[in-house]
């Protein structure tokens, strides 16, 4: 699952940055993007056990950003991402147990010309075709100083739980 938050913040950033954007204000864009009923495909392993699997998310979410482009402010900009929906996974492995369940994530990230800051978290609960459980959380996080003329990371975690 480690794989599906870091896909989940790398979308998350496209969409930040490729979505068409419209003024909200003096001197600053934004941009409002929702989804419905998204579904997504992918290989990933089960985050507990390393099996190696494929997931489907369905699932609804809304993307925002707001980015200052004069001023004092301007190269200060906030974005978030939200999405909550059901997931099941198919271990390769048919002796493997199979999980369904709900899941949710988020990230925000804040920037100016000084610092940048990310945090994403992951949960999800599922049950598996053999009656077993499923739950996992993941939260990370980093901040870097300088992002534009020294990049210093100077906090940076990824703590992740199963149960």
């Amino acid at each position: 699952m480690r794989k599906l938050l870091s896909i989940t913040a790398c979308a998350a950033a496209f969409f930040a940055l490729s979505l068409p954007v419209s003024a909200s204000g003096a001197g600053a864009v934004s941009f409002t993007q929702t989804f419905h009923d998204a579904v997504q495909t992918m290989p990933v392993p089960n985050p507990c056990t390393g099996a190696p699997g494929t997931v489907t998310l369905t699932y609804n979410g809304v993307a925002h950003a707001t980015f200052l482009t004069s001023g004092v402010g301007a190269g200060t900009g906030w974005e978030t991402f939200t999405a909550t929906g059901e997931f099941a996974f198919v271990p390769a492995d048919p002796s493997q147990p199979s999980f369904s369940g709900k899941f949710t994530t988020w990230d925000g990230d804040n920037e100016n010309l000084r610092n940048f800051t990310t945090t994403a978290t992951f949960s999800l609960r599922g049950t598996g075709s053999d009656g077993s459980t499923l739950n996992f959380h993941d939260v990370a996080h980093i901040t870097i100083l300088n992002p534009l003329t020294n990049p210093t990371i100077v906090v940076r975690f990824d703590k992740f739980s199963c149960r």
